[in-house]
Formats: structure tokens, sequence, C-alpha cells
């Protein structure tokens, strides 16, 4: 499957809330999210624009599990890329086998989530703990052959809710480990 996605720094959750609303967004959940990012002994996934994750997700009727593998971005303008996502039982388990494998864990990433549905748009307001307020837009495509025309559209939504710049291609778990330098 194909991940297409743009990611924007907000000014407020409150004001784009409200934005949401006047194009009746739908908000369909709200997740706490605890993501922990492996690297690969054979290859650095910083250098191959590449990301494999553990994601544990809690809601109010939820409690969930996925190991995600991110391939490198397709292009310069959003952070479409391949993705593959599996729900798993145990994420120690996971971990003693990456461990055993020889990954490194580097970073766990802690989010608030909060989901909506917009026609074939899903959009999520994004709280990570140590950054500043995000959005995200994204579609799912089964191939890579609509992705410019579904990028397009984002922009345009984007456009529609009053965001015009901001916009990052940088993932949070980069973003962090920026700041982390400076």
């Amino acid at each position: 499957m194909i991940e297409v996605e743009v990611k924007a720094k907000i000014n407020s959750f409150d004001e784009i809330r409200e934005k949401l609303g006047k194009i009746n967004a739908i908000k369909i959940k709200t997740e706490h999210q605890e993501d922990r990012y492996f690297n690969s002994p054979v290859k650095d996934f910083r250098e191959t624009d590449e990301a494999l994750r553990i994601r544990e997700t809690k809601s109010d009727e939820d409690h969930d599990l996925f190991i995600t593998y991110k391939g490198p971005k397709i292009d310069k303008k959003s952070k479409t890329r391949e993705e593959v996502e599996m729900k798993i039982e145990d994420r120690h388990k996971c971990i003693k086998i990456f461990e055993n494998l020889g990954f490194k864990e580097v970073r766990t990433v802690v989010k608030d989530r909060e989901y909506y549905k917009f026609e074939n748009y899903e959009i999520s307001l994004d709280n990570v703990y140590g950054l500043e307020p995000y959005m995200e837009i994204e579609i799912s495509l089964e191939d890579n052959s609509d992705y410019y025309e579904a990028q397009n559209s984002i922009f345009e939504l984007f456009k529609k809710l009053g965001i015009r710049d901001g916009f990052e291609r940088t993932s949070y778990l980069e973003l962090l480990e920026k700041l982390e330098k400076n």
C-alpha cells in the first residue's frame, strides 16, 4: 500500500478543530500512541529514509500493537511512501526478536492523536511530546499510479483549511532528534 501523506505545523488545535467542523469533517477517535523506532544492523535507516517501528495505541475502546515498515519517500513534496503494517500481540517478544537480529532501538516518540474523516481523507491532529502542534492529511492507495493527483488534492484541502505553509517532510522522530542536537 502507498501512503500519501502531508504534514504541516499548525498554530492551534482549537482553530483547526473549528475549521474541520465547518467542512463537516467527523472526529472518529482519539488515541495515545507510543512509537518505538529501530535501526537495522545491515543499513542505516537514516541514510536510506526508511523506518521500522512498533506502535502501541491506546484509546477508550482499544489497545493495539502494530509493526510498521515505511519505505523511502518517493517524491520531494510529501511523505509519500510504501507502508506495510501488521497487528501483533506481544510487544516484548517482538522487541526481543528485533534485538536478537541485531536491530537497535533508536527512540520512542509519544503523541496524542485525534483522527478525523473527511471524504477519502484521514486527518490527524498530533500533539507530539516535545514538539509544537502538527496536522497530517493522508490518503492510502493500492499503488503509486495516482499519487500525484492524491498529493495535489491533499494540498488543496490544506488550503481549504487556511494552511498554506509550515509543511514538513521530516518525520517526528527526525524532528525530535534535530531539536536534541540544537
